[in-house]
């Protein structure tokens, strides 16, 4: 049960790599200063001073880019495959106690999918907001992917459970919106 607590929580952590890639990361940092998370063998520098310290100066640029329009959109092709990564390396950090394989297969396909599936759909919709608004509306989207990496990351921790429930249904929401879109489409 403890393993599939520690699998929810680096899934749930992965997927708020795919809004931002430095807030998880300095979550997790953050939460184990305050004792609230373990992290598997060999991923201990996460929760390093010199890591938490990175991390929020990572976090506070990447953040502040994400307000600038059109530097936003450009910021994307960097961003997909970092968050790929970090949500790789989020879902790892959690996997305790089991072979490599096991470990790098569920970081890869779960957490490294999970996130780059959220970060293609935020891809697309800022890239709709850019072409619908001029990128007038981009900050709002900023600022809605913020609020949503900031409470995932804080559910992802303390709540894994409500955390994956809430992912579950903003992906099936997803992948509802992406077939009726495909529907739509005429052949």
């Amino acid at each position: 049960m403890e393993q599939l607590l520690s699998i929810l929580i680096g899934i749930g952590l992965s997927a708020t790599c795919g809004f931002r890639i430095f807030v998880p990361l300095l979550g997790m940092s953050i939460a184990f200063h305050a004792g609230a998370l373990n992290f598997a063998p060999g991923f201990a520098w996460i929760g390093s001073w010199p890591a938490t310290i990175t991390f929020g100066i990572a976090m506070v640029l990447e953040i502040a880019a994400y307000y600038i329009p059109w530097v936003d959109n450009l910021l994307d092709t960097i961003a997909t495959p970092a968050a790929i990564i970090a949500g790789t390396i989020a879902t790892a950090s959690m996997i305790g106690d089991t072979t490599p394989f096991f470990r790098w297969s569920a970081a890869i396909i779960a957490g490294g999918g999970v996130a780059g599936l959220i970060q293609g759909t935020s891809v697309a919709v800022r890239g709709f907001s850019a072409a619908s608004t001029g990128g007038i509306a981009n900050p709002a989207v900023s600022t809605g992917e913020l609020a949503a990496s900031i409470l995932g990351t804080v559910l992802s921790i303390l709540t894994p459970y409500v955390a994956i429930i809430l992912f579950a249904l903003l992906l099936s929401m997803i992948m509802r919106q992406l077939s009726n879109r495909n529907k739509a489409k005429p052949a």
